[in-house]
This record gives C-alpha cells, structure tokens and sequence, in this order.
C-alpha cells in the first residue's frame, strides 16, 4: 500500500486480495486509529502473485524487513522480540525478561516472539514453586508474600536460598532441554490436586504446564534454524506440477516449479548440487532477531503437512555418496504429502 508519494505505506499478504482490500473500507467504524490513519493515506496498491503461501509468508518479511514500512509496527518495532534471563552467580539470583542480551554474566534464552507467553510461563513457574519473593534482598525478614504462601522463604535465607537457586538451575535444564523435572513436578501438583477434589487448583496447574511448555517448542524452532540445515521442500500445485524449495538457514537459495517427468529427479538433484555444495553463507551459530520471523515461517511450514521435505547432511553432496542422495530423492517424490493433490480455498 502506498501513499501518493509512492512511499510504501504498508505491506500484508491474502490468499483473497479483493476480500482482504475491501476490508480496509468496509466497517470503518470498527478499525482501529492506524487502520483509519493508513486509509486516508492510501494512494495506490502494488501487488505479487505467488505460487504458494509459503513464498508469500516468506516474502511479506522480507519486503518487510528490507523497506521497513511505517504501518508494520511489529516488524519495526525493537521490542518485538524478548529473551528470558537467569542470573548464575550470587545469593540473590533473579529470573527476568530482556529485549536485548548483554555480557554481564546472565544465560539468555530465545528470542521469542510473545511478550504475553513469556511473561505467563515465567508466571506459571513461579506461582507452581512459591518464587513470588517480594523482598529478595537479603535482609532476613520474611515478606508480606511468604506470610501468603506465594514466596518459599527465599527472604529468609538458608535453605530457601539454595532451594530457590536450584529450581532456577533445573529450569535452566529445561530451556536447554536436559531437565524436564520442572514439569514432571508440576504435572504431579495437577494430579494431586486433582484427587484432593481440587479442581480449580488443578485447572490453573494444567494453564501453567501449558505456558511453560510453551517455551520449549519455541526453543525448537531456534534449535533447528541453527543447526543449519540444507533443506529441500516439494509442494504439489497441480496433479501434474510440484514446485521445489531448496533453503538454507532462512533463505530460499532456488525455487522452480517443475512439470513431472522422467527426468524430474536428475533435474531436482542438480540443482541441490549446485546450491548446496557451493553455499559459503549464513553458517551456522545464534540466530539473530532479524531471522526470527522467516525462521518461525519456514519452520511452521516444514511441519504443516503442506509440502514434504527432506534434510540433506553435507557428506551426501560428495560424489561418492550421491547413491545416498538419489534413494532419498525417491523417498521424497514418493511420500503421501507429494502425492496428494492440493486443498484449494474458496
């Protein structure tokens, strides 16, 4: 959407673009002051036709990213993006949310995308684990939460001191993905309290199992984007077409749609030949805020039943393995996501 500079206003993806336009005008009343503020901006419209969401998803970003449109406040905005930070050192160690990590000695986990899940998981573990202190200082005075029974003691030293400490670290294992005895712990508390006949107790037990939990699958996408995977993804378009997806990190290095023949999979290999044996760039490590979002695209993609894929290890780009590669191009071709046709929309 542009203004009548030809200043891009904003950019936003529809499987209907009619229907998601005349969104825009319709029901004014009901939009909110940006919406409004946007409409009487618009001038004029460009638009790209894709083959499939996923381009269009992984498109929208990156426009998004490179132009940095003033109406897309969440990819613009600094604080879209958050981490969890645990202090490792010191008798008063704290759990908190930050927007950026910092060299002060704290382990950084994330960075995640929702402030509000974030903040109900930490929530949900210090509710379960009675983390509540409102006094951590160490002044040996119980606070007005342990008299309530939401702080374990931490405020009084000793032993709570250290008990607090090691539910951190075990939660510390959590994030990593060593130590699930924080929700084994918690999933116990659900069921006793479920046969004590205390079932709201046992309710909000099960929404904080859920909100933690929640930062693990998170960590997954992060995990598996820096493993940096040569990956080749192949959805159907037609009974006759496929398109072909071969990506990096969070880049699409080559896309084609190719009509199916006898030589589909010589032509399908060359082509991981040619992108993922010469591929110099993004190596692996940490993943950066400006790859979050494609990240969470490609990944949430990979795992839709959309297309099927297959992960390509770097030894099965040398010549003598290449045997290795054609079996698994067959299984690829030949999965039940390739060979089923595609569900269109309305």
């Amino acid at each position: 959407m542009k203004d009548s500079q030809g200043q891009v206003l904003y950019v936003g993806k529809a499987k209907n673009l009619k229907n998601r336009v005349q969104s825009y005008f319709r029901a004014s009343n009901n939009h909110s002051p940006k919406i409004k503020k946007l409409v009487k901006h618009l001038r004029d419209f460009d638009y790209i036709l894709t083959d499939t969401e996923f381009e269009a998803f992984m498109l929208e970003c990156q426009l998004i990213k490179n132009i940095k449109p003033l109406y897309n406040r969440m990819m613009k905005s600094p604080q879209s993006f958050i981490y969890i930070s645990i202090s490792l050192t010191g008798n008063h160690r704290k759990i908190d949310i930050a927007f950026n990590i910092e060299n002060d000695g704290k382990v950084y986990f994330g960075p995640f995308t929702s402030r509000r899940n974030v903040e109900r998981a930490l929530r949900g573990l210090k509710d379960c684990f009675k983390l509540n202190c409102s006094n951590p200082n160490g002044t040996k005075s119980a606070c007005l939460n342990y008299s309530l029974g939401s702080c374990l003691g931490r405020c009084l030293g000793g032993p709570a001191e250290q008990q607090y400490n090691d539910i951190l670290d075990r939660f510390i294992g959590f994030l990593k993905g060593t130590d699930m005895s924080i929700l084994e712990d918690m999933n116990q508390m659900m069921l006793n309290a479920s046969e004590a006949f205390n079932f709201e107790a046992a309710s909000a037990y099960r929404d904080h199992i859920q909100a933690v939990s929640s930062l693990l699958k998170k960590e997954k996408v992060i995990e598996f984007t820096e493993e940096n995977h040569n990956i080749a993804a192949i959805e159907r378009l037609t009974d006759s077409v496929i398109k072909l997806f071969l990506i990096k990190r969070t880049e699409i290095l080559f896309s084609h749609s190719f009509a199916e023949a006898h030589s589909m999979e010589e032509k399908i290999k060359a082509n991981i030949l040619a992108y993922f044996k010469n591929d110099e760039a993004n190596a692996a490590g940490d993943i950066s805020k400006h790859e979050i979002d494609a990240a969470h695209i490609i990944y949430r993609y990979l795992h839709s039943g959309s297309c099927s894929y297959l992960l390509i290890p770097e030894s099965w780009l040398e010549s003598e393995n290449h045997s290795t590669l054609d079996l698994a191009l067959e299984d690829l071709l030949n999965s039940p996501q390739h060979l089923q046709p595609p569900i269109l929309n309305e």
